[in-house]
């Protein structure tokens, strides 16, 4: 459940800055738990004899069905088919239904039907759960639980379609026992609250069922993308838009959004700076009140983030790399303490979604406090150059993360500018005075110091330096590395990884796609050129932005080979670890593959503009973008494309160099 959470504490140190706990994201409430028996014979797809398997998620209703055949014994066959879904425009509700039909001999069907909040974490092999008020009567059980550490609550209810035997002994898992002659079937509705309520009477499953499927097709008339000839690709991009909104789809609350949403355990339920760099694009034109959702995490977490700029001797707000909760909760210090990209991710995010959206509403009811925060934090976290007076930032870590306790990491400092040059503008133009506003004083020096910010860059080589000193770095051929070494964190000594000019992860390339329009394609040319062979993608986030740049530079074919890698990395399980939960942020990573690099969108001077390309392999490729209020829909072809509003006021775009209106 989003937002629930547990903490531990971390091992201690003497060191300033250094977190002594840590909050991760907990396993809550089975809200589906299900025993079968029949014939006195207890249901174990592992032990009996099954046949006729089957199981199948419909995308475009949001429905998981899984059917398969029990051979009881040899006189005895009983088909049983489960279906369950999440409702979409009620959050917090879900829905079973189980159905069974005898295809020979006899069959009596034992059913224990509730709710278990006795479940494990797994990588801690614990339960983090104390219950009370187990309640199971009739056709309706609740219980209550209560987190051990951290304090949170959460209720959980369930209403069936039939009555039974009520059994609340064990304190965990209170159900209802049913008794069947022949077939049969049984639904439930569940809900999840972090408040006491009950289940409305009106709140049947099919209407439940009904209503969330309406909800998909309304929602992928904006969402769906269409690619034809290549059905492969055509699944592994619907299947990530189904979780993006199956994680994130609905405003009016503050959620944090873990990379592995809320699929698994690994990152413990952390966002990262790559929510806002590589997730919320997605949202913003998809489901702007989703991104509106994430973007307000963040300012209900200002607090902490401004504690955590005190324990880093910084003024201002210092948001966390990894956090669950708005506390710091990565006790690598390396990553805690020296990369400044939340922050200014959290920044980029504010800007992108006035931009997009054209609503400046939360600009003005939080994003300016953060703003604010944020460029204290920048203005006290630099220093200046005393031989070149020019001011950046030192003892950092880029988004490489191979690189660390570097200065003048170019990502750091471009970004940093920006944010700093922003700000000022969007103060001058608001012109309120609210009791967070900085001084004339803060916005000069603020000025003075983005003016003044250290950018590597050669104006011959139209290279970026990733951070001071990096060209003097010993060179590692990537391609010489044995298979066997990856990952690298698992069999070369940590340090060993720092000690060369290896990338992990795309770092100057993620600052020229994060303000591509700032960039000409000679520049993008040479800097992928240049960065592209030193890059072994350890990360899941890293062949998304290459192959985005790769289709900029006209380099198609090799952007596929890129983006192919991502849009399926979890359904066909490419890095074996799919059991540990999505990753979601490479599917997000999937869609601007779609949408930024074929599709070729970028925003300059607020209007929308599409270079666009196609894969060979492609016959065609079709998307949709809300932009303003306006939906767009782009259609690629093998010699052409067009454009088309489908929805709201006329607005003039861009389409491969020339001005067209669309109306």
């Amino acid at each position: 459940v989003n937002g629930i959470y547990e903490t531990r504490g971390t091992v201690g140190s003497a060191y300033k800055g250094i977190i002594d706990k840590s909050d991760f994201m907990v396993n809550t409430v089975d809200c589906i738990y299900t025993r079968i028996s029949v014939n006195g014979i207890n249901l174990d797809i592992s032990a009996c004899d099954i046949t006729d398997f089957r199981r199948e998620l419909d995308l475009r209703t949001g429905v998981l069905t899984r059917s398969f055949v029990w051979n009881i014994d040899a006189n005895t066959s009983v088909e049983f088919t489960f279906e369950r879904f999440l409702s979409m425009p009620r959050c917090n509700f879900g829905g079973q239904r189980i159905v069974w039909k005898i295809i020979s001999g006899k069959a009596n069907a034992a059913i224990c039907a509730g709710l278990d909040f006795s479940r494990l974490h797994q990588m801690s092999r614990t339960n983090y759960w104390n219950t009370e008020n187990a309640y199971a009567e009739g056709n309706c059980v609740s219980i209550k639980g209560m987190t051990k550490t951290s304090g949170q609550t959460l209720y959980a209810s369930a209403v069936f379609s039939a009555y039974g035997k009520g059994n609340a002994d064990d304190a965990k898992k209170p159900f209802i026992e049913y008794e069947f002659e022949g077939g049969g079937s049984l639904e439930r509705v569940f809900m999840v609250s972090k408040t006491d309520e009950a289940i409305p009477r009106d709140v049947a499953y099919d209407m439940l069922k009904e209503e969330s499927a309406q909800w998909w097709r309304r929602q992928w008339e904006t969402s769906d993308i269409v690619i034809e000839g290549d059905d492969a690709q055509q699944q592994g991009i619907r299947f990530g838009i189904f979780q993006m909104h199956q994680t994130m789809h609905t405003g009016g609350h503050s959620a944090v959004f873990g990379a592995k949403g809320l699929t698994g355990e690994a990152y413990n339920g952390n966002t990262f700076w790559d929510t806002e760099v590589y997730c919320l694009p997605f949202y913003l034109y998809n489901n702007p009140e989703a991104a509106k959702t994430i973007m307000r995490f963040r300012y209900d977490t200002l607090g902490r983030a401004k504690e955590r700029a005190a324990m880093l001797d910084c003024q201002g707000a210092f948001y966390p790399i990894a956090t669950i909760s708005g506390r710091e909760c990565c006790d690598m210090w390396q990553h805690a303490s020296l990369q400044l990209q939340a922050s200014t991710a959290v920044a980029y995010a504010i800007q992108k979604y006035t931009q997009i959206t054209g609503d400046d509403s939360f600009l003005k009811e939080c994003g300016m406090e953060i703003l604010v925060e944020v460029c204290r934090m920048l203005a006290s976290r630099g220093a200046f150059d005393p031989v070149t007076g020019e001011y950046g930032f030192y003892g950092v870590m880029g988004p490489d993360e191979f690189q660390v306790m570097v200065n003048h990491n170019a990502y750091t400092n471009f970004v940093a500018k920006k944010t700093l040059e922003y700000t000022v503008d969007t103060l001058r133009q608001t012109k309120t005075n609210p009791i967070f506003a900085p001084t004339d004083e803060e916005i000069a020096d603020w000025t003075n110091k983005a003016s003044r910010m250290k950018i590597l860059y050669d104006d011959e080589t139209k290279l970026f330096e990733q951070h001071e000193g990096y060209y003097h770095l010993p060179h590692v051929d990537v391609a010489s590395i044995p298979v066997t070494d990856f990952p690298l964190y698992s069999h070369w000594s940590y340090d060993r990884i720092y000690r060369n000019d290896m990338l992990k992860q795309p770092d100057v390339l993620m600052f020229m796609l994060m303000y591509a329009e700032e960039f000409t394609s000679e520049q993008f040319k040479a800097n992928y050129d240049f960065y592209e062979p030193r890059c072994i993608h350890e990360s899941s986030l890293s062949p998304s932005v290459h192959s985005i740049i790769a289709a900029k530079l006209g380099l198609t074919d090799e952007a596929y080979r890129f983006f192919e890698f991502g849009s399926r990395m979890d359904l066909d399980n490419y890095n074996r670890n799919t059991r540990e939960g999505l990753h979601s942020t490479s599917i997000a990573g999937s869609w601007m593959n779609i949408v930024y690099g074929f599709g070729g969108l970028t925003v300059r001077d607020g209007v929308p503009a599409f270079t666009t390309s196609l894969p060979s392999a492609w016959k065609s490729l079709s998307f949709n973008v809300l932009f303003r209020g306006r939906l767009i829909n782009v259609n690629i072809a093998h010699g052409e494309s067009r454009l088309k509003l489908c929805r709201g006021e006329p607005i003039a775009v861009e389409l491969n160099g020339k001005m067209v209106s669309l109306s």
